[in-house]
C-alpha cells in the first residue's frame, strides 16, 4: 500500500466533488475457474484499490458524503480459512494503513443501505462489470441488470474519473516500474525466439518475468506469428523462417499498476526487404505521434497525425494513392490500421474502462461510427499527469480485404491488386507508454529496442 495520507486524501478530493448522499464502493470477489476452492487469480476492483488500497476479497466499503464517515465492511477469516491460507491480517488492521478505523461485518452493509434507501438518500455507485457484484447490487439496492446503466451514478463516475486520469508521483514510479519490467519481458522474447519454437515458449518465458518480481500480467499475452489479428490470445503455433512475430504483453507490479507494450520482430535474424519496408513505417507513425504529445492537444489530433504518416507511407510504397487529408477522413487508411492509436493505463491496463469509454476517452461527446475510427479509445484533450500507450500499426487481414474489394470499397483511394500481394504479410505494431508532462511528455521505463537495428541486434543465433 501507499502511505496512509494519500488514501485519507483521495477520498477527501472524491468528498469534496460529489453533492450529497452515500457512496457504495463493492471490491471484488474470488471467481472459481471450475470449483469453489479452485479460484483465478484474485484482482481487486480498481476503484476500490484506489480510494482504499486494502487487496483482499468479499469487501465493501461506503463513503457518507454528508456526514464525512467511512466504513469498510467485510468478514474476517474463519480458523478453517487460516488452517489453509495461514494468518493474515485482520481487516481492521490492513483498513488503519489506508486511515480506516470504522470496520463491520457484512451483513452490517444491507440494514444501513435499506435505512438510507428508506429515507429517500442518494446511493451512488459505479456501473458493475462482475457477475457477483451485479447480484449484489440486485440483493442490497433491488435494482435489476436491466437498470444498471441508467441507476449508476454517472456524477459519481464524472469524479472518478477526474480524480483517476491525474497520476501521483507515486503512481508514476509503479508505472515506471511496471514497464521496466514489461521491457525485460520485450528483449527475452526478441533474443529467444527461434523458428520450431512454438508461440508458447514466447508466452511462458514472458509469463515468468512478470511472475518473479511477485506481481502479474497486466492482461493475458499477445504471442503470435498471426500478428493480422489484433487480439490473439492462441500459443498453438510453430514459429518459420521469414515469419514476423508479435508479442503485446505488459507487466502488473505488486500494487496492480500496468505496463503495456508491443513488439514485432522477425521469426528469421533479419527482417526481409518488404518487412523493413513496412515496419519503418510504423516506426515513423509511433515517433511522429509520440512528438505531438503535450497539453492542450486532443489524443484524436494525434491519432490523425499517425494514420496520415501511415497513409503517406503506403502510398509511397503503392498500395494506396489519391489525397491522404481526404483518404483520411473517408477512412481508407482503416484497412491498414483498424484500431485507435492508444488508451489511458494506469490500475487498469485500459484504465477505467469499465466506467465507460464516453467518460474516460471523450469527456462525454460522441464517439464517431465509421470503421476503425470508432475503436478510438481515447480523443479527448491531454493533460498533465495522463499515461497513455502510443500503438500504431499495419495489418494486412485478408478477410477484410476481401470484403473491401468485393465492395469496390473506396478503390478511389486502394490499390487492391498492390494490396493482395501482401496477404500473408501478418501484421506489424509497436507500443511504449507515455506521461504528459507540464510541457510535453516522457517516455515510461527505459526504451525498449524498436529500431530495427536495435532488434537485429538481439537476434544473434
Amino acid at each position: 500500500m501507499f502511505d496512509k495520507q494519500l488514501y485519507i486524501n483521495r477520498r477527501q478530493i472524491l468528498k469534496g466533488n460529489m453533492d450529497q448522499g452515500i457512496i457504495l464502493f463493492l471490491g471484488n470477489d474470488e471467481s472459481p475457474m471450475n470449483y469453489p476452492d479452485n479460484p483465478y487469480y484474485f484482482r481487486q476492483h480498481s476503484s476500490f484499490l484506489y480510494y482504499f488500497g486494502v487487496d483482499r476479497p468479499s469487501l465493501a466499503a461506503i463513503i457518507d458524503i454528508d456526514s464525512g464517515e467511512e466504513t469498510v465492511f467485510g468478514d474476517e477469516y474463519t480458523i478453517d480459512d487460516i488452517v489453509w491460507m495461514g494468518n493474515r491480517p485482520t481487516i481492521k488492521e490492513e483498513c488503519e494503513k489506508a486511515g480506516i478505523s470504522e470496520v463491520l461485518p457484512i451483513i452490517k452493509l444491507y440494514s444501513i443501505l435499506k435505512e438510507a434507501q428508506a429515507i429517500g438518500r442518494n446511493i451512488h455507485f459505479l456501473p458493475p462489470f462482475r457477475p457477483e457484484n451485479k447480484i449484489k447490487l440486485l440483493r442490497l439496492l433491488n435494482i435489476r441488470p436491466d437498470q444498471f446503466a441508467i441507476k449508476s451514478s454517472e456524477e459519481l463516475v464524472k469524479v472518478v474519473v477526474r480524480q483517476r486520469e491525474i497520476k501521483s508521483d507515486e503512481e508514476i514510479a509503479e508505472i515506471d516500474q511496471a514497464v521496466n519490467w514489461s521491457v525485460d519481458m520485450h528483449e527475452a522474447a526478441i533474443r529467444m525466439a527461434r523458428p520450431g519454437m512454438l508461440e508458447a515458449e514466447i508466452a511462458a518465458e514472458v509469463t515468468r518475468i512478470s511472475l518473479k518480481h511477485e506481481g502479474n500480467l497486466s492482461f493475458p499475452v499477445i504471442a503470435t506469428v498471426n500478428g493480422e489479428v489484433l487480439h490473439i490470445h492462441s500459443h498453438g503455433n510453430k514459429m518459420k523462417e521469414g515469419q514476423l512475430f508479435l508479442l503485446d504483453a505488459g507487466a502488473e507490479t505488486p500494487m496492480h499498476y500496468a505496463g503495456d507494450l508491443t513488439s514485432t520482430f522477425p521469426v528469421s535474424k533479419k527482417f526481409t526487404s518488404q518487412q523493413k519496408e513496412i515496419y519503418q513505417l510504423v516506426l515513423d507513425a509511433h515517433y511522429g505521434a509520440a512528438s505531438m504529445l503535450r497539453p492542450g492537444i486532443t489524443f484524436r489530433e494525434v491519432h490523425f497525425e499517425a494514420s496520415r504518416i501511415v497513409f503517406e507511407g503506403l502510398k509511397s510504397l503503392g498500395f494506396v494513392k489519391g489525397n491522404t487529408d481526404e483518404a483520411i477522413a473517408e477512412g481508407a487508411h482503416a484497412l491498414f490500421f483498424p484500431h485507435g492509436l492508444g488508451h489511458l493505463m494506469g490500475l487498469d491496463v485500459h484504465d477505467m474502462e469499465d466506467l465507460g469509454e464516453i467518460h474516460v476517452g471523450y469527456n462525454g461527446e460522441a464517439k464517431s461510427t465509421q470503421f476503425g475510427l470508432k475503436s478510438l479509445r481515447l480523443a479527448k484533450e491531454l493533460k498533465p499527469g495522463f499515461v497513455l500507450t502510443i500503438e500504431p500499426g499495419i495489418y494486412f487481414i485478408p478477410t477484410l480485404i476481401n470484403i473491401w474489394k468485393s465492395e469496390n470499397r473506396l478503390s478511389q483511394f486502394i490499390n487492391y491488386s498492390e494490396v493482395e500481394k501482401y496477404m500473408s504479410f501478418g501484421g506489424i505494431r509497436i507500443e511504449q507508454d507515455y506521461l504528459i508532462t507540464s510541457g510535453s511528455s516522457r517516455l515510461l521505463g527505459r526504451k525498449k529496442p524498436m529500431d530495427i537495428s536495435e532488434i537485429e541486434s538481439l537476434r544473434d543465433f
